[in-house]
């Protein structure tokens, strides 16, 4: 191979690995670099209107002697279910994944992707699953140093023909967010296909999934809305399901950082986190399900007769997810009430 084309291979390589957020060369010289990475693509509003404001906010606070490089859509290596060990392990000083990517690893958690037990809003899912953590998930990641434990607003069905009633579901191809999500598609009659979000658009395109279960706010950064015409939402709360989600730091960068530092970070951290992603979710499913309609697509809302029989039909799941907590020595039944008082106290968020 010539110098040339090693030089080009060289450089071509480092662009695909360069951050997100490209800085000015001749300001100042920070103390620390943390390399933030995550699954999401950059047009998402996860990554551009959550994760590149609280990375500007952390570097304002600590006066640029923090530095927070962005990686989106896995520019780092891997694949979105090694993001948590990434973050363990040093790979990434920071991680935003979603627990529910390696099934069963983090089974306490998996009672706020219960269906039919998270609120329709972000703002109550995100401060209670916080909240939860404080009072029931510290050992369950005390491998790396949470920033933030939060989750979504409701999820909805996005299809290729209308849904109005929990007979349209029966033998539809359903992308699945979390494994309690998929049981909950399958025991509503569809079939669950589990596939990360960056696969979602071509599996849409090429007529390989009917449609799929996210948010109103990752529907711009996957085209749902162009590839599919009928979106159906539980309409009340609780609501079919959520995914919760992990902002994690590894905990030896953590440590390592001066304690004026460590203040920065912490002052971003937990309720406050969770506050403004909930708010950014909730702000973002007005903006968007307003683009869908403008589109001309079909939003259909359940009354609350039809949003019933589909919680009905899925409580075997819950019921199976009771067996196995208990298998594996949890109270299921505490954990689903601390869960519910977790999101009574903030339902007015």
């Amino acid at each position: 191979m010539s110098f040339h084309r090693r030089q080009f291979l060289k450089f071509a390589g480092a662009a695909v690995a360069a951050p997100a957020i490209v800085r000015n060369a001749f300001g100042q010289t920070p103390q620390v670099t943390l390399k933030l990475h995550h699954f999401l693509p950059p047009v998402s509003n996860g990554h551009s209107r959550l994760l590149v404001p609280w990375a500007k906010k952390v570097e304002a606070e600590s006066r640029h002697r923090i530095r927070v490089d962005l990686y989106p859509s896995m520019q780092l290596g891997g694949t979105p279910a090694q993001l948590y060990d990434q973050a363990r392990d040093g790979v990434a000083d920071i991680v935003l994944t979603l627990p529910g990517l390696t099934p069963g690893r983090f089974p306490r958690i998996e009672v706020f992707e219960l269906p039919f037990i998270a609120d329709r809003r972000g703002a109550p899912n995100a401060r209670a699953v916080q909240d939860f953590y404080e009072a029931n998930l510290r050992d369950e990641f005390n491998e790396v140093h949470p920033i933030c434990v939060c989750a979504h607003d409701a999820g909805l069905v996005h299809a290729n023909k209308q849904i109005k009633t929990l007979h349209d579901m029966k033998g539809l191809k359903l992308r699945a967010p979390t494994r309690l999500a998929g049981e909950a598609l399958r025991a509503l009659g569809a079939n669950a296909v589990a596939m990360p979000i960056p696969q979602v658009a071509e599996a849409l395109a090429q007529k390989v999934l009917d449609g799929c279960v996210i948010p109103w706010e990752v529907v711009p950064a996957v085209k749902v809305h162009e590839l599919l015409k009928f979106h159906t939402d539980i309409g009340s709360s609780p609501t079919l399901y959520t995914a919760t989600i992990l902002l994690a730091m590894n905990k030896s960068k953590y440590q390592s950082l001066p304690a004026d530092l460590k203040k920065v970070i912490d002052d971003n951290s937990g309720q406050y986190a969770a506050g403004i992603a909930g708010k950014m979710w909730d702000d973002q499913a007005v903006v968007v399900e307003e683009l869908v309609r403008k589109r001309g697509n079909t939003v259909t809302v359940l009354d609350k007769d039809e949003a019933a029989r589909w919680d009905k039909a899925t409580h075997p799941v819950t019921e199976t997810w009771l067996k196995q907590t208990k298998d594996k020595g949890l109270n299921g039944e505490k954990l689903i009430a601390d869960a519910k008082a977790s999101l009574a106290k903030y339902a007015n968020a």
